[in-house]
């Protein structure tokens, strides 16, 4: 068994479902320690965090590559649908199961792996290799790599580039990078109208009918065009509520739930100001209360991106795209310190479902492009 597929499976069995870490990350203190890495606990809120960083013979002066990643894992579902219990590690005809497999355990486990092989091949490396591991990715994501970030920025560290472990791949492994992701704006809206008898309506004010012309422009309004990166802005309704459950009763507010996907040819304050000026044409007595979730973040080609492309080639033979598709990720909390972060992981077809799974063979790859990256950039 490999060693990228041992750790692996030492993770899976785990069973650390947001934010409980179940010492996931001693695990990989423990290893990354023994290569000489200075590893600090930072807790928040029952969440677990990991700094880890072993600088070069450069000091300082040499370039930071972090890898960043989590150890929380979305809840498994009817463990009795699962067709081995999720978190034992179990293979099947060249597959390995378990919760967390592609999100994101194989990646932690090739991250410490190629960290060990660049290490011993490079004992002299002049740049610095560090570790930002959160158990609260999955969740609130409030306690964790944010409160890292903002730790390291009040202490002026600083990184030059990072690599995410997010299960990137679609069809096999390295045919897609994320060197950015769209930002999350989500809205609670409740429209006002007066309560009533139905068979009374003159003597009440129906905030369904109310909304309805609002809520066909909202969802005929085009927000932007996108840009060479990132696709057209979209505006979703996720839930709408009204009525007391009763079919005689007018209600007295219909509830409201959206949410947008925004590229960075909006803001957010383009995008609230759009929104309130279509309800105010309506007449529309409402609230309306917003919460941003993310600003979108976006890593132009540059010497991450080439590296890992080039990697990526050379192990595997596939030429791979630059994609700023799917949700949101903790990239968005480190791009606040970093230029140049993209993510890069296995395939995702499986990620949080029932038997979440990895093909074996990707495992041993994976490890070999994060360690030929390391040794473009900082040997």
């Amino acid at each position: 068994m490999s060693a990228t597929l041992a750790l692996t499976e030492a993770l899976i069995a785990r069973a650390s479902v947001t934010p409980d870490d179940q010492h996931c990350q001693r695990i990989m203190t423990e290893r990354l320690g023994a290569l000489g890495f200075a590893c600090e606990t930072i807790e928040s809120n029952g969440v677990t965090n990991l700094w880890a960083v072993k600088r070069g013979t450069a000091g300082a002066a040499g370039p930071l590559l972090a890898f960043a990643g989590h150890t929380d894992v979305v809840p498994t579902g009817p463990i009795e649908q699962w067709s081995s219990p999720p978190f034992q590690p179990s293979h099947r005809d060249g597959v390995l199961y378990g919760r967390g497999a592609a999100d994101m355990k194989t990646s932690l486990a090739a991250f410490v792996v190629a960290s060990e092989e660049f290490v011993a091949a490079h004992p002299q490396h002049r740049g610095a290799i560090a570790f930002l591991i959160t158990s609260d990715e999955e969740g609130p994501a409030t306690d964790g790599t944010i409160k890292v970030v903002e730790a390291l920025q009040a202490r002026g560290e600083k990184m030059d580039y990072c690599i995410v472990g997010e299960p990137t791949s679609t069809h096999t492994l390295g045919d897609c990078v994320k060197n950015g992701r769209r930002g999350s704006m989500s809205g609670k809206l409740v429209v006002k109208g007066v309560q009533g008898h139905i068979a009374y309506p003159h003597l009440a004010k129906n905030p369904v009918h109310l909304l309805a012309p609002a809520l066909a422009d909202l969802v005929a309004e085009k927000w932007d065009d996108g840009n060479e990166y990132f696709p057209p802005t979209t505006w979703q309704v996720s839930n709408i509520h009204s009525g007391t459950g009763a079919s005689n009763v007018i209600p007295g507010h219909a509830d409201v739930m959206f949410n947008f996907r925004f590229s960075t040819a909006s803001t957010v304050e383009g995008l609230q100001k759009r929104v309130h000026a279509i309800l105010d044409k309506h007449g529309l007595e409402y609230d309306l209360h917003w919460s941003v979730s993310g600003l979108p973040f976006l890593t132009p080609r540059g010497a991450l991106s080439n590296a890992l492309e080039q990697a990526i080639l050379d192990e595997t033979g596939v030429t791979t795209e630059l994609s700023t598709t799917g949700g949101t990720s903790d990239g968005r909390f480190i791009a606040r310190m970093c230029e140049q972060v993209v993510e890069f992981g296995p395939p995702n077809g499986s990620i949080h479902k029932i038997d979440e799974h990895i093909e074996v063979k990707f495992i041993d790859p994976l490890k070999n492009v994060y360690r030929r990256v390391l040794e473009q950039l900082i040997a």
